[in-house]
């Protein structure tokens, strides 16, 4: 069972942190890049950071030098560490991770976990 399970979210003030952490099952292999994204209330899903099998990094405009985004392959679990947070970056975070089998590459997502950042 690959499906993604966030956890981390919670309330905090502008200028706090959070670490969110997503797990897929330790036992299965083949996870290859595993990302993060974000959806505000009216707003399009906007995905904030990547990162490969290998460890490389993309971010948003919108976070880089505030938000981390590192992955432990042992456990199968990526995270996001956010600093600095704005009000702004309130939203529903969800994980997504590709797995790649034998004939093909699927994509499987967590459900979800709310940040929210008062002013």
């Amino acid at each position: 069972q690959v499906q993604p399970v966030e956890s981390g979210g919670g309330l905090v003030q502008a200028g706090g942190s959070l670490r969110l952490s997503c797990a897929a099952s330790r036992t299965i292999s083949g996870i290859n890049a595993m990302r993060w994204y974000r959806q505000a209330p009216g707003k399009q899903r906007e995905l904030v950071a990547t990162i490969t099998a290998g460890g490389s990094t993309n971010y948003a405009d919108s976070v880089k030098g505030r938000f981390t985004i590192s992955r432990d392959n042992a456990k199968n679990t990526v995270y996001l560490q956010m600093n600095s947070l704005k009000p702004e970056d309130t939203a529903v975070y969800s994980c997504n991770v590709d797995r790649t089998s034998a004939s093909s590459t699927r994509t499987y997502w967590g459900q979800g976990t709310q940040v929210t950042v008062s002013s």
